[in-house]
Order: structure tokens, then C-alpha cells, then sequence
């Protein structure tokens, strides 16, 4: 390295005794395409180091080395951050990819699966599935890591069924900001335990998961509904009708739904984890909105979150663009006044947005990610039925693209009752004020008093990251 090296990188390359693709910095050739690799494109950071560890004693010299160095320190598993906070957020951090740490084991007897922090969505599913037709819950995008995704709730279409995905953790691994490396459960290290389940990024790195499982359903329905009237205004009455669905308490939990309103058009999915005759039996066919181009399939369960990673594009989750998103979550006495969500559509219509493209996905949640307590663990969205997530993307991404998804997001705030507030974690959003709160609620003075007791230093950081109680 000669006279790049610094402290931190002779520390780091120490841990690593030499290993070649162990660690880059900033002066290492071609260190921001094949190792920083940033997501989000409109939130430029540069990491002071990005590391590949290949074992939990590798993560506990490097946090050693940055706690020395007085450097933070994020991990990253899929590297989905809609901010880039798995390479720490801002400049300077020290970013630990988990790609080394994929190993998989499934105890047949208790269908209790072991899982490495860094094996993708789609390779969870797969190996799962691979282990005697077993699953759990999780989003449908392939390419987003389990380390990050089950720590932060981890929504997908079948979490009103199953729950969410940090439902289904029983056990971790963790490197704490001490060096120790750690197990945490219900019975050991719990307060831990419950505080992973929900922020784990500001508490230490989640080397693997334990996990319980379930069969694989046999058969799922899928449908789509195509509208393309070339005016959101003409939508807006199906939105109103799909909302009313959604918020239905007695809504069958085996259903799971998005509505995505996009330029000329909108989208209606649904999945339905069971046959024909029991999607027909719950009534519901009958209550979505219809005129539209109808698709309808049966398939099986890997089939099924294939189909719905095509519904949302998200195969092209690989590729990384200049973004910017807004989200928002709904509890049953948020739901938006059909004659407010005519306004705005309407309000959507006039608007310039600056990009071709932009999208809004509403999706429905809620149903047994409510049975848990909002206190049984750290994610703190038990009482939302519903989602909005948005987004436009441009080359280069306009101010005016970013004013119009703001603008938005004030109207629903406008337009929805109750004093609507909070989002999903994984939704995150850097422009938020007191971002903690919106993600944390109720549970964020908790949260301060644990990460004060294994994170005193605040080692573990992002910009928005759990902060030690007491600290300014």
C-alpha cells in the first residue's frame, strides 16, 4: 500500500494475515465498482473500508480495529439500503459485506433451519425448499439479503398469514461492539434478542439465524388486474373499493395484495396461499375491483415468488439507479376518504413529476404480523394494515422528480385521518426528521437503554441509526 496505509487499513490487514480479497480502501483500483457497489445512486458515499470477512472472529478483529480508529461500523447483507447505510451512510465508516457467510443446515427433526446473514432472498427460498419443502416468510425481491431484511421486519405477501420474517427468527449470532461473539434467544441475552429483532444495525453483526419453518403451501392463486386509462382521476374510485378490502378486519389471511398506481395505469396483484375453490369460498373475487385486463394463475410456491418479484419489475433489483422514495404506514382509522383519494389522483394528474419514471405501491399487511405484541419485539408496526412505498428514478434524478414524491407524501399526510404516522425500516427514508421515531415508536426509549449497555461508543451507526440513551 505504501503511503495510502493508514492505522485502520494496517489493523484490518492484519486480521486478514494476508488473504487476498479481504479488504479495499479508497485508493484500491476499481474500489467503488467491485467493492462499494453502492445502491442507491443518488446518495453517493465513500466507506473508509469495505471488508469480506469469512469468519465471526474475522467481524470481531475488524470491529476492534474500528472501535481503536474511532470509525462506525454498518453491516451489509444484500446492500438494499434505499440510502446506502449498509456501507455506513456517510463517508467514512467501515462497511462489512457478508457475501462469505452463506451457510445453510436444516435440522429435520425440529425443521429448524440454520441460516448464513448473507444468503439472498431468492437463495433462501431455494435452499428451503430444497430441505423437504419447508418456508418462511419474507419479501419477494431475490437479490436482498436475509441479514438485513429479517432484522428489520422482513414484509411480504404472505406476512398476514405466517408474520413477518423476524417472526420466524429463534436464535442469532452476533458480533457485539465488545468483540464478544454472541448467542441471543428468548432465554439467553434476550434483551438482545428483542432489540435485533427489529434495529439490529445499531446493535452489533448478525452472523446467522435460526429458524423455524413451515411447509411450503402445495398451491397458490395469483391474479393480476391491468388498468390503463391513462388517467389516475378514473383510477381513484378503484383504489377507494381495493382500501376497503384492505382494511376489512375479517379479510382472509391467507390473501395478500398491493395496488401500484404508475404512468397510464395501474396494477391490482393478489395472492392467495390455497386452491381455486378455497380463494372463490373467502368471497373476495367478487370484491376486486374489475374492467381491467385480468391475469390469473396457479402456482407453486417457488413459482409464486417469482411471479410476484415479476409483478413488481424487481428482478432489475441488481442494477443500481438514481432514486428517491417516501413511505407510510396506515393503521385501519388511517384509511384515506374516497373523496380525498379522488383529490389525490386528480392532484397526480397536474402534477409534473420530472421522470417517466415513478411508481406507488400500496400493499397490504397487518393479519398475524398483528397477533405479536408491539412490545413482544423492537419492530414496532403491529397495528398497520397498510403500506405506501414510492419512487422515481431519472439520469440524472431531478429536483422536481423528488419535489413531486414530497408533495405527495404531504397529501396522503393531509388527507389521511388520525394523525397518521410511522414508517417500515426498510422503507428508509434519509429526509425524515427524528427518523427513529417515525421507525421505532413506543419502542425507541427501550431500544436507547439496550444500545447504551452494548454499545456505549455508538460503534455501530448510521444517520439515522438507534442512538445510546443519554447521548446528544
Amino acid at each position: 500500500m505504501g503511503n495510502h496505509q493508514t492505522a485502520l487499513s494496517r489493523c484490518i490487514d492484519a486480521v486478514g494475515a494476508g488473504r487476498s480479497g479481504f479488504a479495499a480502501y479508497p485508493h484500491t483500483p476499481l474500489y467503488e465498482m467491485r467493492w462499494v457497489k453502492p445502491y442507491n445512486l443518488d446518495a453517493r458515499v465513500e466507506p473508509a473500508a469495505v471488508v469480506r470477512p469469512e469468519t465471526s472472529k474475522d467481524i470481531a478483529g475488524i470491529i476492534a480495529c474500528a472501535s481503536t480508529n474511532k470509525v462506525k461500523i454498518q453491516a451489509r447483507s444484500g446492500g438494499h439500503s434505499f440510502a446506502n447505510y449498509g456501507l455506513g451512510g456517510e463517508d467514512g465508516a467501515v462497511s462489512i459485506d457478508m457475501v462469505n457467510f452463506q451457510h445453510f443446515h436444516m435440522d429435520n427433526s425440529t425443521w429448524k433451519a440454520t441460516i448464513g446473514a448473507g444468503t439472498r432472498l431468492g437463495d433462501v427460498t431455494d435452499k428451503l425448499d430444497e430441505a423437504g419443502g419447508r418456508a418462511i416468510a419474507h419479501g419477494v425481491c431475490p437479490d436482498v439479503g436475509l441479514g438485513g431484511h429479517a432484522t428489520i421486519g422482513g414484509l411480504g405477501p404472505m406476512s398476514r398469514m405466517w408474520g413477518s420474517c423476524l417472526d420466524h427468527i429463534l436464535e442469532v449470532e452476533v458480533v457485539t461492539a465488545d468483540g464478544k461473539v454472541q448467542r441471543a434467544s428468548e432465554s439467553h441475552n434476550s434483551d438482545l434478542f428483542w432489540a435485533i429483532r427489529g434495529a439490529a444495525g445499531s446493535f452489533g453483526v448478525v452472523t446467522e439465524f435460526v429458524m423455524k419453518t413451515r411447509p411450503a403451501p402445495p398451491t397458490i392463486i395469483q391474479y393480476s388486474y391491468s388498468f390503463n386509462f391513462g388517467k389516475q382521476s378514473e383510477m381513484a374510485p378503484l383504489f377507494s373499493k381495493w382500501q376497503a378490502i384492505v382494511a376489512d378486519p375479517k379479510l382472509d389471511r391467507r390473501f395478500g395484495t398491493e395496488f401500484i398506481i404508475m404512468p397510464l395505469g395501474a396494477v391490482i396483484t393478489g395472492t392467495f396461499y390455497g386452491t381455486e375453490a378455497e380463494y372463490k369460498a373467502t368471497g373476495i373475487p367478487g370484491r376486486i375491483p374489475g374492467g381491467g385486463k385480468q391475469g390469473v394463475a396457479t402456482n407453486d410456491w417457488r413459482s409464486s415468488l417469482v411471479q410476484n418479484a415479476e409483478n413488481e419489475a424487481l428482478y432489475l433489483s441488481k442494477l443500481a439507479a438514481p432514486f428517491y422514495s417516501k413511505s407510510l404506514g396506515f393503521k385501519r382509522s388511517d384509511m384515506i376518504p374516497p373523496d380525498k383519494v379522488q383529490k389525490l389522483f386528480e392532484w397526480v394528474d397536474e402534477t409534473d413529476k420530472g421522470t417517466l419514471i415513478w411508481f406507488v405501491i400500496f400493499s397490504a399487511t397487518g393479519g398475524a404480523t398483528a397477533d405479536v405484541a408491539m412490545e413482544a419485539t423492537s419492530y414496532s408496526h403491529r397495528d398497520k394494515v397498510m403500506f405506501y412505498e414510492s419512487y422515481v428514478i431519472g439520469v440524472p434524478l431531478r429536483s422536481k422528480s423528488k419535489n413531486f414524491l414530497t408533495k405527495f407524501h404531504m397529501k396522503v399526510l393531509d388527507y389521511a385521518p388520525n394523525g397518521t404516522y410511522g414508517t417500515y425500516a426498510g422503507y428508509v427514508d434519509p429526509g425524515l426528521e427524528e427518523g427513529q421515531k417515525h421507525y421505532w415508536g413506543s419502542n425507541l426509549p427501550l431500544l436507547e437503554g439496550i444500545k447504551r449497555k452494548y454499545d456505549p461508543a455508538d460503534t455501530f451507526s448510521n444517520p439515522q441509526s438507534v442512538r445510546p440513551v443519554g447521548s446528544l
